[in-house]
């Protein structure tokens, strides 16, 4: 990995406050994510019949935390070095879009597009990120490995319901 050089050196001034915003919107969709599941875990979603996999429900909290604080440390660390956060900030759409749908209006199948496009874009986001800076890259690799879980559970959970 090489360090940085001047041409790909944003300016340090803003440095901190472009990690603030990036932590920011990622816990901002965390936000509204737990505002959509609120009541419907433990409401439709308890009673729903779930595969075997189905991790415990307190689970989710801790890692979605680790996950969207990786998120934006790795948009971040890419933004520092005058990469593209485009796909970054599809992703992360894509990830605010998945749980009202599914927890929400538990529309399980149209949910299931949502996330297979979000597998596509954190999976994109992924190899751009490790083109531009190696540690962006490897930090989207557990979220990656988490939506692909999470994809498997949807499927699951709207084929047995």
């Amino acid at each position: 990995m090489s360090t940085l050089t001047p041409q790909t050196r944003q300016p340090r001034a803003r440095g901190p406050l472009v990690l603030l915003g990036l932590l920011v919107a990622s816990f901002a969709v965390a936000a509204i994510g737990g505002l959509a599941t609120a009541g419907n875990v433990d409401g439709w979603y308890a009673t729903a019949d779930k595969p075997p996999f189905n991790p415990p429900n307190w689970l989710f909290a801790p890692v979605w935390t680790a996950l969207y604080a990786a998120m934006a440390v790795a948009a971040w660390l890419v933004w520092r070095r005058g990469g593209d956060l485009r796909l970054w900030w599809v992703q992360l759409a894509l990830n605010l879009a998945w749980t009202p749908v599914f927890f929400a209006a538990e529309l399980l199948w149209p949910a299931l597009v949502v996330i297979v496009l979000l597998d596509l874009a954190v999976a994109a986001t992924l190899v751009m990120f490790w083109r531009t800076d190696r540690v962006a890259g490897a930090l989207f690799v557990p979220y990656l490995a988490w939506v692909l879980f999470a994809t498997a559970l949807n499927a699951s959970i709207a084929a047995l319901n």
